[in-house]
């Protein structure tokens, strides 16, 4: 049986994503981790196979005032967590960035599109995206999601 930690309790797609493995009970347990407060560092992630990190801010206007507060979380959270994760022997890191990455608005993206974030948000998940590339190895492998915006019954906009 495999086990997942979702770390971002209460994420839209953390909540979306948990939902849909309920039918997978006999193959998977699925757990959640919420990273609001700081007692999340005392959690042994040893016993998961899988982290899949959805924290992060999102579906937020904008500021000189809350830039910081996309790094910190988008970039900074991020890469504490799955440095526990790869100290925890975790075999997988699973990254659900964005496609604002690429900071176009109209166009399509392929194989050779170059990231240009021209948001906080976008910036921040690239950065996160390049420094989780730099922890992967043979032993800790990770996962990088971009998907395009999000929206279903119930999420934010």
């Amino acid at each position: 049986m495999k086990k997942i930690l979702i770390a971002g309790a209460g994420s839209y797609i953390g909540v979306s994503f948990r939902n849909y493995m309920n039918q997978y009970k006999n193959d998977y347990i699925v757990d959640t981790l919420d990273l609001k407060n700081k007692s999340w560092r005392k959690k042994n992630f040893s016993d998961y196979d899988v982290i899949f990190h959805v924290a992060g801010i999102a579906h937020i206007k904008e500021t000189k005032g809350n830039a910081e507060l996309y790094y910190k979380v988008n970039k900074d959270l991020t890469l504490e967590v799955a440095k526990k994760a790869k100290k925890d022997k975790v075999k997988q890191f699973i990254f659900l960035s964005s496609m604002s990455v690429y900071g176009l608005e109209v166009g399509t993206i392929t194989r050779k599109t170059i990231p240009t974030p021209n948001t906080n948000y976008g910036k921040s998940k690239l950065m996160a995206e390049e420094a989780l590339n730099k922890l992967s190895d043979d032993n800790f492998k990770v996962a990088i999601l971009r998907p395009p915006m999000v929206y279903g019954e119930g999420c934010k906009r």
